[in-house]
């Protein structure tokens, strides 16, 4: 009997990019395409030519019965493909896999669930597909609605629940069901803070239980937390496998400008962030030097470069300012003052810079990355790139430091400590 849970060969998936939907032929439709083929060459009519986009391509790995695996990499770069393909929502084009066990999938919100159904038919019916017995699911059903929190909703039809009723019943019966192999994809960031913790907190039960999972997300405290070992996607194909703290490691330093400085190519900006055009972000010292070392005890300046086509109302131009590891240290936007806010209602055409100050004795020894945000609130996102540069702070001189040890935590503030005595 095999020791894997999961083995995947040379697995690649493509689509046509440009081609026409087929629908439905008949025979009358295929008679009159044939008589008037010669007349629409003629007119130059015939159908454009596509080009095929490789989701992934030639992607190998293994997975252990029992073992949680993360599965981490930018947008685009083929993670949700993968799980779909490991789910039999998709087929692949090329390569195999073979998966032994049952497959729970939590793709997305509601996935597997019959909008006219009512909560509890929908327990039922996706029991049902994994192969559960009628008994099996009805010894689960009270656990799984209890962790939900929809008693008071499970006899009404779905359709009628919230995005997070939704997800929450969801992902109660993909974690309750038994699945010997659980697929789960980026989901958790539609819930609230306790309930994404509830969730994190089953997963980890599912992963002690023995049972195969495979967890997709942005989020590296939650991967680090979970798994053991992790590979990592990007353009479609496996670029490294390792324990999760070093893939963690290999993923957040990856792809960053390492002068200080990052410049942005026409090529590297979609059509969607017209007429926003993002052209430099940069971190300088107190001398006004470009530079990727940053010292604790001085003020670093944010510098945001960038370039109007059109005016746009509302525009807030942001940076998050994370650990290495992905955790966000704080966000901050242009606009965040009310005086900024009412003199930029409208951001008219031009060319921009805009600045912000770090200060100093804020932040800790270490690595830190900065993401760029361009949105006007509610309404649209401009461009953003989540990982846009990386600087390293130096916490020579800094407070604390004649202890010679190493302080946790992303920030290293100077308090104002006072020592009286007590009466």
């Amino acid at each position: 009997m095999s020791e894997y849970a999961i083995k995947v060969e040379n697995l690649g998936k493509h689509y046509r990019i440009g081609a026409q939907v087929d629908r439905f032929r008949t025979l009358r439709d295929t008679i009159a395409d044939t008589v008037t083929w010669p007349l629409r060459a003629l007119r130059g009519q015939l159908p454009s030519g596509y080009e095929t986009v490789w989701a992934l391509r030639d992607v190998s790995f293994d997975v252990r019965k029992g073992q949680v695996l993360g599965v981490i990499g930018r947008n685009g770069a083929g993670k949700s493909t993968l799980l779909k393909i490991l789910s039999r929502v998709t087929e692949p084009s090329q390569g195999r896999a073979e998966i032994t066990g049952r497959v729970g999938s939590l793709l997305e919100v509601g996935t597997g669930f019959h909008p006219e159904l009512t909560g509890r038919e929908n327990i039922f019916l996706n029991g049902a597909i994994l192969g559960m017995k009628r008994g099996e699911i009805n010894a689960k059903m009270e656990e799984i609605i209890e962790f939900a929190g929809v008693r008071k909703f499970i006899e009404t039809p779905v359709k009628r629940y919230s995005s997070g009723m939704y997800l929450r019943l969801a992902f109660s019966v993909a974690a309750h069901l038994e699945p010997e192999i659980l697929v789960v994809d980026e989901v958790l960031a539609v819930g609230d803070a306790e309930f994404q913790r509830k969730c994190l907190g089953k997963m980890s039960d599912v992963a002690q239980q023995g049972r195969t999972v495979l967890f997709v997300s942005h989020d590296m405290s939650a991967i680090l937390r979970l798994t053991d070992e992790s590979i990592v996607l990007d353009k479609g194909q496996v670029i490294h496998r390792a324990p999760t703290q070093q893939a963690v490691d290999f993923y957040m330093s990856s792809g960053f400008s390492q002068s200080g400085e990052r410049n942005w190519s026409a090529d590297e900006i979609s059509a969607d962030a017209q007429p926003f055009c993002p052209v430099a972000l940069r971190v300088r010292n107190p001398q006004g030097e470009v530079s990727d070392t940053m010292r604790s005890t001085e003020p670093i300046t944010v510098e945001l470069e960038y370039q109007l086509e059109e005016p746009i109302q509302a525009l807030r131009l942001g940076i998050y300012l994370q650990t290495v590891r992905g955790e966000v240290v704080f966000t901050s936007f242009d606009t965040d003052s009310p005086e900024q806010y009412e003199r930029y209602a409208t951001r008219p055409a031009g060319h921009f810079v805009s600045r912000c100050q770090i200060p100093a004795n804020l932040l800790n020894e270490g690595q830190y990355v900065v993401g760029l945000n361009a949105s006007a609130f509610r309404v649209k996102r401009y461009f953003q790139d989540e990982r846009a540069l990386a600087f390293s702070i130096d916490a020579a001189g800094a407070p604390g430091k004649q202890w010679g040890e190493v302080r946790l935590g992303p920030v290293r503030p100077d308090l104002n400590w006072h020592i009286e005595e007590a009466a």
